[in-house]
């Protein structure tokens, strides 16, 4: 299919979407959906933490918080006033492979919608007074973190199991990385990363494509300007870096009333084949109630209240990982539970009653978390960056239906088998009083 078209002009795509390319590499794709008023609308830009360098680390989540402060037409007050007085949503987003600012508002409110993302994301001021301000706000922000255990051990665990590695780096930045950002670093970074090529302009609701394309081209003119001639940005495809699997543990001291912990191993990167198979594989595994862990260590034994697996996929390496919550002193029978169930499906794989339920749970998943238009709006964005293309429900929903019982064995086997990496935020002093279990990954 050929994308590159006039502006004003869209190539449909498959579910109805239509996809423009504008001067500047600049991409605009939109999805009509039917019987809704509401409009919400995305600029993504294919830039996230894993992008900064050690200098810059948290400088994509700064300049979140500083395109919001004023632009060279529009005070921070005249922004939050003008959709304020229309009821709709202002807000942006920060993640390790991607950033994304986005609006919700009625149909007839779109224009203003796009002017003032474009200015936002594009004709930022970052007046020196104002990353002053802000970076006592991101500091708070930090705290915050630091005081909520279960954001702390997602961060801790991808530290030790990406080590060195940028996406082994907190979104958010460190205390320290924070404090020493200088303006100019954040603005390098903000003129240097946020252009156009990387740019997806995405958008859902009760909406025509050509008038979306006509808006999104005049506000964002400027911006294509600076990049000339060049062609949208490929989707990420990694660096060569490759997650080997490694045991290691880290032990945060914290007087909190739980113990946290969190085990895995590395996974998939979005890219790779067997991603479906591992999403079914980690919905049996720990993603509802009828899963295996949920069953082992809430229903069965009631160690615990919260006890669930994820899998996120990157563009060259993915981690599968298990978090539970309990009381310090069950946190060596907790934790002997979860190694005995990942040893479990590794070795003797799932039953096909838990890959059916898992199949079903996905595509229900699917097709309800689409009943919204800033899901929908999100599902085109992540989708042109991660991959170039759009998929249509029904073809992932036959990748869902299409899964293995051999497949999810095999992936079980050849992840669920590797050493584990383990981080714990808990009332311990030191990693010699954790429990063995714990200690030896």
């Amino acid at each position: 299919m050929t994308d590159v078209v006039t502006p004003g002009v869209g190539v449909p795509a498959p579910g109805g979407v239509s996809r423009s390319e504008l001067p500047g590499g600049l991409r605009v794709l939109t999805e009509a959906v039917p019987g809704v008023r509401s409009v919400s609308l995305g600029i993504w830009i294919g830039v996230g933490s894993r992008d900064e360098t050690p200098t810059q680390a948290g400088a994509a989540h700064y300049l979140e918080h500083l395109l919001f402060k004023g632009t060279t037409t529009r005070t921070a007050s005249s922004i939050a006033e003008d959709f304020d007085a229309v009821g709709g949503d202002l807000n942006a987003f920060t993640a390790k492979e991607h950033t994304c600012y986005y609006a919700q508002v009625l149909d007839t409110d779109l224009p203003l919608a796009v002017r003032v993302l474009a200015d936002v994301v594009t004709d930022a001021l970052l007046t020196p007074a104002d990353v002053e301000l802000e970076r006592g706000v991101v500091l708070e922000e930090i705290a915050m973190r630091d005081d909520d255990p279960e954001d702390l051990l997602g961060e801790l665990f991808d530290e030790v199991i990406f080590g060195e590695h940028p996406l082994g780096r907190p979104v958010i930045g460190s205390e320290e990385s924070i404090r020493g950002m200088r303006r100019d670093v954040l603005h390098d970074f903000w003129r240097g990363e946020y252009t156009t090529p990387r740019m997806v302009v995405a958008a859902a609701g009760n909406l025509v494509h050509a008038e979306v394309v006509e808006l999104v081209g005049s506000a964002l003119a400027a911006a294509s300007a600076r990049a000339g001639s060049a062609s949208p940005s490929t989707p990420r495809r990694g660096e060569g870096f490759v997650l080997a699997p490694a045991p290691g543990l880290v032990l945060r001291p914290d007087d909190t009333e739980q113990a946290h912990l969190m085990l895995g191993v590395p996974g998939v990167s979005r890219h790779d084949p067997r991603r479906t198979a591992l999403s079914v594989l980690n919905t049996a595994l720990g993603g509802g109630p009828s899963s295996r862990l949920f069953q082992e260590v809430r229903e069965r034994r009631g160690l615990a209240y919260s006890v669930y697996s994820q899998h996120i996929g990157y563009a060259d390496a993915g981690v599968l990982s298990v978090y539970a919550g309990c009381a310090p002193d069950r946190l060596d029978e907790v934790t002997k539970v979860v190694r005995s169930v990942l040893a479990e499906v590794a070795a003797d794989g799932l039953t096909p009653a838990e890959i059916a339920r898992a199949q079903g749970n996905l595509r229900g998943g699917l097709v309800l978390g689409l009943e919204d238009t800033p899901s929908r709006m999100n599902r085109l964005g992540r989708s042109e960056l991660d991959h170039g293309r759009q998929r249509t429900i029904a073809e992932s929903l036959d990748r869902i239906s299409a899964v293995t019982a051999e497949e999810v064995d095999e992936v079980a086997r050849e992840l669920l088998s590797a050493p584990l990496t383990v981080a714990v935020v808990g009332p311990y002093d030191d990693e010699e009083d954790l429990p063995g279990t714990v200690r030896d990954p």
